[in-house]
């Protein structure tokens, strides 16, 4: 997709030079490489270290983006740090990068980035906006500007009771009675001597309680057995008879 304005992803490596530290020279190819080629690909890579030393040079010459804090320089090494990072700058006449590091405040850097033909912008020293947020709830008002604003606004501000399964097969079932009580059967007629009404419903319901389902299994099962010993009755009668 070649060099898009702004990445779709962004990785953000803290603390790089563990990342780095001992790593075989197999590897920092590798990153090396992926740092070349994934800009193309719409990824953006971010190596976030103290100490510029801490990432390789190889790497440290494809990142465009640069945004440096503060450093001491106490001892040789601290000196060479800054050295080093002063020289990874495009130069600008009016900041002495060497001098200027050692001396930048909470909230200040050197920033250099990338202007629109993609090359890098000369070092200035900038404050760092830090991101405003809000500990603790919208107000009403704000929570209203937010859903007005919103792309959806106009899609779910109204409620919409749809005819559920349950109320259509109730009316089907209406539809088929047309308000006519069937006529009772056995079984109805052996819940309606233990206490139910026949067809083992209530008035008003079309659904069986736990208790009525329990009544029309009982009553199945004395039906069955009834069933048997009547069926029992007979052919021993026949059969006897035969003989």
């Amino acid at each position: 997709m070649g060099d898009p304005e702004k990445p779709k992803l962004v990785f953000f490596f803290d603390e790089a030079h563990l990342l780095f530290s001992e790593a075989p020279k197999e590897l920092l190819e590798r990153i090396e490489q992926v740092v070349r080629l994934i800009r193309s690909k719409g990824v953006g890579v971010y190596f976030i270290t103290q100490n510029p030393l801490d990432v390789p040079d190889k790497v440290l010459g494809q990142l465009g983006n640069r945004v440096q804090h503060a450093l001491r320089a106490y001892t040789p090494r601290d000196q060479a740090a800054v050295k080093a990072a002063a020289t990874t700058f495009r130069a600008n006449p009016k900041v002495d990068v060497e001098k200027v590091i050692t001396e930048l405040s909470v909230g200040e850097a050197l920033v250099s980035f990338l202007d629109e033909k993609g090359a890098p912008q000369p070092v200035e020293r900038a404050f760092v906006i830090p991101p405003g947020s809000r500990i603790g709830p919208l107000t009403a008002d704000e929570r209203r500007r937010a859903i007005d604003g919103s792309i959806l606004a106009g899609h779910y501000e109204k409620a919409v009771d749809r005819e559920s399964a349950y109320e259509k097969l109730q009316a089907r079932a209406s539809a088929g009675t047309n308000g006519s009580a069937q006529p009772a059967g056995p079984l109805d007629e052996v819940l309606g001597k233990i206490g139910f009404p026949q067809g083992g419903k209530t008035a008003g319901k079309t659904r069986e309680t736990p208790i009525e389902a329990a009544a029309k299994s009982a009553a199945r099962a004395i039906g069955s057995e009834m069933g048997r010993r009547i069926i029992r009755g007979v052919l021993g009668s026949i059969l006897g008879a035969r003989r």
